[in-house]
């Protein structure tokens, strides 16, 4: 029996995930990047990530010719950051305020973490492609994450103070 799209699409909606912006770039330096919410850790030893890019994204050509990619896990209240990044075009990358990583990509400022990949595997997965990066570096910042739930940004619950 068909699934129909707009059931699945809300479906998954209900699995509350953070929000990420992946960046690469292609072998001519060209900066490319989205927004995205599917991103998980697949292996301690050696340590791997996974990042599902649709692939009518231009972005899939810097995976492929770059072989590099950094996620920038972001926090509560970069929203800004992850609308700019859910468009396509070159627009996102004006106004600048992003940084470089070690290995070159771009990095979203004030971050609750980055991580810096090569390309480890690719696997075709429907339409979409599952990049499998090698950890290269990390880092992590204190704060709390931006939430994605129910086609909505949300936050955590702040904790009760004790009186």
């Amino acid at each position: 029996m068909p699934v129909d799209s707009t059931l699945f699409r809300r479906t998954m909606g209900q699995f509350a995930t953070g929000v990420t912006v992946v960046t690469t770039h292609d072998a001519s330096g060209r900066r490319l990047g989205l927004t995205a919410n599917s991103f998980a850790s697949v292996s301690l030893d050696p340590p791997l990530v996974l990042v599902c890019i649709d692939n009518r994204s231009e972005a899939c050509a810097g995976f492929d010719s770059s072989g590099k990619f950094g996620v920038s896990v972001l926090a509560e209240g970069q929203e800004e950051w992850s609308r700019r990044f859910a468009t396509g075009g070159s627009d996102k990358w004006t106004g600048g305020g992003l940084v470089t990583g070690v290995s070159g990509v771009a990095l979203v400022p004030g971050a609750l973490a980055y991580v810096e990949c090569t390309v480890f595997a690719r696997h075709a997965a429907g339409d979409h492609t599952i990049y499998v990066g090698l950890v290269e570096r990390l880092e992590v910042n204190p704060g709390r994450p931006l939430l994605y739930h129910g086609s909505a940004y949300a936050q955590l619950e702040r904790p009760a103070k004790d009186e």
